[in-house]
């Protein structure tokens, strides 16, 4: 097939060139709508940017392409480090790439595996509810990073700790302290990803613990905020709905540590003490959890050692060496000063 040219991808969509070319390079002044629609178009003809099809001719480059779903999580900024300077020791290029929380993450790689001759891409974020047939228009070697992945895609690489397994493990000990009335805040909806994931591990200690699961308890993150998922503007705002709605609770678990903070400044600003009147719990093990007063309990994941080994586990692909595919990271109960027992 002749490969279509960006005036034809502009005609499809009903724009100009050069909006094409803002929505191929991510530039910020362009409607989301529309950058939706022509790279939709692009996917839908296999368009190839003259400068990418360019390099086609020349040798294949050494390029790694980390690709990033919630660039506003604090979480990820250690691991990025990790893989830039892993990835540059090695002598290969690294290149970071922003995926949109409504953005196929599959789909953007594809892209740029063709716009950058990829010799490897590590999915950070996101990633775990794509099925084997997906995957499989990848042609190159790839790592999912910090999410483990479910059965549809268990044959593929992967690097994390057990969500579900480690949100129980909190929960656990929330109910262990004598709460039964534990509310989370958790991500949207439709998220198949680690919110998904933790609001099943906290489902799965209130059953164990033989307390019964409350809608009214679990506060979502709104389709359609202007904040991301993992932010304390979410927490915060979740956790003043929660106050608003009247629903009886003695303790919020967030999923993620700066969500946690975001519920403190709620509860602080509504002239409530932590945890004298209410207790809090995130996750991750961020610095910001270990420095914020009171400090928080949360799950530590050790994200520097995750992503040494997903790097590891990329390069050994790459290289065609035998490698342990499926990687489980234990993470570690941190009891803080911001949860209190109210047993007996």
């Amino acid at each position: 097939m002749e490969q279509i040219t960006i005036k034809e991808v502009a005609k499809l969509c009903g724009v100009g060139v050069s909006t094409v070319s803002r929505a191929i390079n991510n530039h910020p002044d362009i409607n989301e709508e529309t950058k939706r629609k022509i790279m939709d178009t692009i996917r839908q003809y296999n368009y190839v940017p003259n400068n990418s099809a360019r390099n086609l001719k020349r040798s294949d480059s050494k390029t790694i392409a980390v690709l990033i779903k919630g660039i506003s999580n604090p979480f990820f900024a250690e691991m990025i480090q990790v893989f830039e300077r892993e990835i540059n020791q090695k002598k290969y290029s690294f290149v970071l790439q922003h995926v949109e929380e409504f953005e196929d993450e599959v789909d953007v790689a594809v892209q740029l595996e063709k716009e950058k001759r990829l010799k490897g891409i590590v999915f950070l974020g996101g990633l775990s509810s794509h099925t084997n047939e997906k995957l499989k228009q990848l042609t190159v070697p790839f790592v999912i990073s910090t999410v483990d992945v479910g059965e549809l895609a268990s044959n593929y690489p992967f690097v994390a700790v057990d969500n579900e397994k480690e949100s129980r493990k909190m929960v656990d000990y929330l109910c262990e302290c004598g709460h039964r009335k534990i509310a989370i805040l958790t991500a949207a909806e439709d998220d198949e990803s680690i919110g998904l994931l933790r609001l099943k591990g906290y489902q799965q200690a209130l059953a164990a613990h033989g307390i019964p699961y409350d809608q009214n308890l679990v506060r979502r993150t709104h389709k359609d905020a202007c904040y991301s998922t993992y932010t304390m503007e979410n927490g915060y705002t979740l956790t003043k709905e929660l106050m608003e709605s009247g629903q009886e609770f003695s303790c919020i678990y967030a999923i993620s540590d700066s969500m946690a903070v975001g519920a403190c400044k709620a509860l602080f600003d509504a002239g409530k003490r932590i945890p004298e009147d209410f207790s809090i719990a995130g996750y991750d093990g961020l610095p910001l959890a270990a420095f914020y007063q009171p400090a928080i309990t949360t799950i530590r994941q050790p994200r520097a050692e995750m992503a040494e080994a997903t790097i590891r586990l990329l390069f050994d692909l790459i290289k065609k060496k035998p490698a342990e595919k499926r990687q489980i990271f234990e993470g570690e109960l941190i009891k803080g000063q911001s949860t209190r027992s109210i047993a007996g």
